[in-house]
C-alpha cells in the first residue's frame, strides 16, 4: 500500500494532462490514486501517462467493428445483418444534415416519415398499406394492442414460442392487453380449434412462424387458406408473425408476400433475412394497419431518419433487383470459397503459419433458419493456446471474431468479405506477435 506522501497530487496530473478534458483527467486521476491507495493497483511508472491511457480509453466509443469470422451470418452479438452499399450511403446522406423526414418538398407542408418505406414495402409484398417501428416484437406488441386489447387473442399451443431476449409470446398478448385463448397442441392444431374458440370476445388469430426452431414427426398445422377463410367469415383479423421475413425467396422459408396471400397482416423483421437494418414492418390490410398507425403506442416505436434511411437503401436494392450483403452471404456455396480459402491458406503459410484450407459448417443465425446447414470453406491455424489467441483477436483492432474448432483456430470465409482480408491478416499477425 502506497503511503500518501508518495502519491501525487491530483492538481499535478490535471496541468500535466492540460490537453485532455478536466472532469474526465480529474476522475480518472482520482480513481487511479485510491486504487493505488488501496492496493488494489501497483503505483505506475509514470503517473500522468497512466491517466492518459485511462482517460483515452473512457473516450473510446463501446462499438466497434469487428470482422466476423465465424460463418454465422445474421449473428445476434455482432449487430445481424450488414448494411449494403447504398444502405450506407443513405444512412451517411441523413445523419450529415438535415433532410425531408415530414416534409412534403413539393408542396412544403407537413409530410409522413413512412412514405418511402411504405411506398417500397407495398410494392415488393403486394401489401395495401404498410408500417415500420423500432424492431419485431414491437410490430406484434402494437398490433395486438391497436387491434385486440380488451379482447382475446387465439393461438396454436405449438406456436406459444420463446425467442431470443425472453421474447414469450404468451407475456406479449398480455402486455397488449389482450387475453390468450390456447387451442389444439403442442404439435397437432386443426382448423376446427380455431372455429371452436371464436365467440364475441375474439379480438383476433395470431398465427407465429417457428422461425428459431422446428417441431417434426407426429404434426399437423392448420391449412392456411381454410384458417384464413374461417377467421373472414367470423370478421376476426389473421396475424403472423413470421419473424425472420424473408424478401426474396430461395431461403428456405416463406416469403413475406407468400405468407401475406392467406393473412391480414404479416409482422416480421428488418435485420434478418431481410437484411436491413433493425426494424419490425408490419404489412397488409390498410384498415388494419392505418389502425395500428393511429394508436398512440405507434409514436413511442416509431423509426428515426437513421433507421428509415437504411431501411429504405435496403428496399431500394431489391426493387433494383439486388440483394443486400446477408442474403448474398447466405446463398454462397463452397465452390465459390474454396479458391478464396486456399488463397488464404496459401498466403499465411508464406507467412510462417501453419493454415490449412477446409471445407467448414456455417448457419444463418439471428434465430432463422435453425436446421440449415451452409457448406462452406475456410482456413484453420494451428497456433498455441488456441483460447488465449482467439482472446487476443476479439480486443486487436480490428476485432476479429473466430471459432475454435478441434483445438485449431477456425476462420470461416463466408462472413469473411474479400475486401477484409488484408485486415484480417494485420489482426492475425498482432494476435501472434
Amino acid at each position: 500500500m502506497q503511503t500518501r506522501r508518495h502519491l501525487p497530487a491530483i492538481g499535478t496530473l490535471v496541468t500535466a494532462l492540460g490537453d485532455l478534458p478536466r472532469p474526465l483527467v480529474v476522475s480518472e486521476a482520482r480513481a487511479l490514486v485510491e486504487s493505488v491507495r488501496s492496493g488494489t493497483a501497483s503505483a505506475p511508472a509514470d503517473w500522468a501517462e497512466a491517466v492518459r491511457a485511462r482517460v483515452n480509453t473512457r473516450l473510446a466509443p463501446v462499438l466497434r467493428p469487428v470482422i466476423n469470422a465465424t460463418g454465422v451470418v445474421l449473428h445476434t452479438n455482432l449487430g445481424r445483418a450488414p448494411l449494403g452499399d447504398r444502405a450506407q450511403r443513405r444512412l451517411h446522406a441523413v445523419a450529415s444534415g438535415w433532410c425531408n423526414l415530414e416534409l412534403h418538398l413539393e408542396t412544403g407542408e407537413r409530410g409522413e416519415r413512412l412514405t418511402g418505406v411504405e411506398q417500397r414495402l407495398r410494392s415488393l409484398v403486394g401489401a395495401e398499406a404498410a408500417l415500420a417501428v423500432n424492431n419485431n416484437a414491437a410490430a406484434v406488441l402494437l398490433v395486438l394492442t391497436a387491434l385486440a386489447a380488451g379482447r382475446e387473442v387465439i393461438v396454436s399451443r405449438g406456436e406459444l414460442v420463446e425467442i431470443g431476449g425472453s421474447f414469450r409470446v404468451p407475456e406479449v398478448i398480455a402486455a397488449g392487453g389482450a387475453r390468450l385463448v390456447e387451442v389444439g397442441t403442442t404439435n397437432r392444431t386443426r382448423v376446427r380449434d380455431f372455429a371452436g374458440a371464436i365467440g364475441t370476445q375474439t379480438g383476433a388469430i395470431l398465427r407465429v412462424h417457428p422461425s428459431n426452431f422446428r417441431v417434426s414427426g407426429f404434426t399437423e398445422s392448420p391449412d392456411r387458406a381454410a384458417l384464413r377463410a374461417l377467421a373472414t367469415a367470423a370478421n376476426v383479423p389473421l396475424i403472423e408473425d413470421l419473424g425472420s421475413g424473408a424478401l426474396a425467396a430461395g431461403l428456405g422459408e416463406p416469403t413475406v408476400a407468400d405468407a401475406l396471400a392467406t393473412t391480414d397482416l404479416v409482422c416480421f423483421s428488418g435485420d434478418k433475412l431481410l437484411g436491413g437494418p433493425q426494424a419490425g414492418l408490419v404489412v397488409g390490410r390498410a384498415d388494419l394497419v392505418q389502425r395500428a398507425r393511429k394508436h398512440p403506442l405507434y409514436r413511442a416505436l416509431r423509426l428515426d431518419r437513421l433507421v428509415l434511411a437504411a431501411l429504405e437503401g435496403t428496399l431500394i436494392d431489391y426493387e433494383a433487383g439486388a440483394e443486400p450483403p446477408a442474403v448474398a452471404m447466405l446463398r454462397l456455396d463452397a465452390a465459390s470459397l474454396r479458391p478464396r480459402a486456399e488463397a488464404l491458406a496459401s498466403r499465411l503459410q508464406e507467412l510462417g503459419w501453419a493454415a490449412t484450407a477446409l471445407a467448414t459448417i456455417g448457419r444463418a443465425g439471428g434465430g432463422s433458419l435453425p436446421e440449415l446447414d451452409l457448406p462452406g470453406w475456410g482456413v484453420a491455424l494451428t497456433v498455441e493456446g488456441t483460447d488465449a489467441f482467439l482472446t487476443r483477436l476479439r480486443v486487436g483492432t480490428p476485432a476479429v471474431l473466430a471459432r475454435a474448432a478441434d483445438g485449431q483456430v477456425l476462420l470461416d470465409l463466408r462472413t469473411v468479405p474479400a475486401g477484409e482480408e488484408n485486415a484480417l491478416l494485420a489482426a492475425l499477425a498482432a494476435a501472434r506477435a
